[in-house]
């Protein structure tokens, strides 16, 4: 049996002696390095504090590098370093992807000088330890443990070192293993908090497209709360952020003092949409919308001038649905004729391969006709019409042509499609596409309510 110095411990200083007899090295703690290799990816360079008899390069997954390093040599390879008088293997640490530390916490003095090193090298730890809340009577001292942590001192150590626990499992009644990853030391801020609202229950194939696309440009982390028009009682008190429409039409029905009350519990407020049927919409009305928005992203050019001359929070994105459409080579002779019952049976990415597999389409919908320009050689549309007896038209064929050609054509006559416009408007919608996740989610980092540090 291994003789443990008691008077080192109470001195807390390092037992050299002990860690330099084999014997010290129990056969009992490869279990444990066996568990830790579960926290390890493959092909990790993996640099082992503390190694002893090395165990854990037995059980690492195919493509590992290891490294050991401990108070004494256990191979040539071994890094030699004693962790108590201040010494670190700074360099290796920077080369690893992952530090393993298993059952040597316990033996540190300074654990914060110890952590300091840790959090340097900006990776990964696999970490064990047996804390005061697990070993009950237990006289740590005698064991020749230095430091006595319960689970609360060690979450405030992690924290005040920068990491997060992103994976525990007990080894067995005494310790437990954590994997811990760098967090950012820096303020964050409570997840936020989005409404957005539109006509999405419709589901049309511009709706469905754009449900996916504000869904793709919004932080990560944000808590999404979809409305639709029918919907809006169902709106919380309050939001960090409100989008308004998802690339679709606003038009004088849903001018309602519902949606601007709405608009009001929003911190931040943005516009997605643009305008149609539009000598039926009640100017003051859209104005009173316009002016709760803190950026309105309009869909055509129409729109920035008939409605945002003047003012300051208009921008002119183009219809950003175009993102979802590659420039394509149709194959198929036949006529594709689109009506109100787009095929609906079917997904979204057969959907738009089934148009671009046309070299000839017409169209009653405006979004499918988006999707005809990156592929098919002639197209024809028809406006949708106001109905009710009046000669008005939705009029957004003519402004989406107008954007992308700088004309617009006859409805119900086909026309030759010029790729070379199509694939500039394109082009220059991605770009102000990627623009609005920028400041959408600047708008939210300029609203959050921040996290203590």
């Amino acid at each position: 049996m291994v003789r443990i110095d008691r008077d080192q411990v109470l001195a807390r200083k390092t037992d050299t002696a002990r860690w330099s007899d084999p014997a010290a090295l129990e056969p009992a703690w490869d279990a444990r390095a066996e568990l830790a290799a579960h926290f390890i990816p493959a092909g990790a360079h993996v640099l082992d504090l503390g190694c002893g008899n090395m165990s854990l390069q037995r059980f690492l997954p195919h493509g590992c590098g290891y490294r050991g390093c401990d108070l004494v040599a256990r191979d040539v390879q071994t890094i030699v370093c004693n962790f108590n008088v201040g010494e670190f293997p700074t360099d290796a640490a920077n080369d690893a992807d992952i530090i393993s530390v298993l059952g040597v916490l316990e033996y540190i003095t300074d654990v914060e000088a110890f952590f300091k090193h840790l959090r340097s090298a900006n990776c990964d730890v696999v970490l064990s330890y047996c804390a005061v809340d697990l070993s009950g009577s237990i006289d740590r001292a005698s064991l020749g443990w230095l430091n006595h942590f319960s689970f609360l001192d060690l979450s405030d150590l992690l924290d005040r070192h920068g990491f997060r626990i992103a994976s525990t499992q007990l080894v067995d009644s005494l310790q437990v293993l954590m994997r811990l990853t760098p967090a950012d030391l820096r303020a964050t801020a409570n997840p936020s908090s989005v409404a957005v609202i539109s006509y999405n229950d419709v589901g049309n194939f511009g709706d469905r497209l754009g449900y996916h696309m504000i869904n793709s440009l919004l932080p990560s982390e944000a808590t999404v709360h979809h409305l639709t028009f029918q919907t809006l009682d169902r709106a919380h008190d309050t939001y960090d952020l409100i989008v308004l429409g998802i690339g679709n039409s606003i038009y004088q029905p849903l001018l309602r003092d519902d949606l601007l009350d709405i608009l009001k519990r929003g911190k931040a407020k943005v516009g997605i949409f643009g305008t149609q049927y539009r000598e039926l919409i009640p100017r003051p009305s859209l104005d009173r919308l316009i002016d709760r928005l803190d950026i309105w992203f309009a869909r055509y050019e129409d729109d920035v001038l008939m409605y945002g001359r003047g003012r300051s929070n208009v921008e002119h994105l183009g219809d950003w649905l175009i993102d979802q459409f590659p420039m394509s080579t149709p194959t198929d002779e036949s006529e594709l004729q689109i009506g109100d019952d787009i095929m609906q049976e079917l997904s979204l990415d057969r959907t738009i391969q089934q148009i671009q597999r046309h070299k000839k389409v017409f169209s009653t919908r405006l979004h499918p006709l988006l999707c005809a320009f990156t592929s098919a050689e002639t197209v024809a549309y028809q406006e949708q019409s106001a109905g009710g007896g009046t000669s008005i038209v939705s009029g957004k064929f003519r402004s989406m042509l107008i954007d992308i050609f700088g004309r617009t054509y006859p409805e119900k006559t086909y026309f030759t499609v010029d790729r070379d416009a199509v694939a500039r408007y394109k082009k220059r919608v991605h770009g102000n596409v990627a623009t609005v996740s920028a400041r959408l989610d600047a708008l939210l980092r300029s609203v959050a309510t921040p996290l203590p540090v």
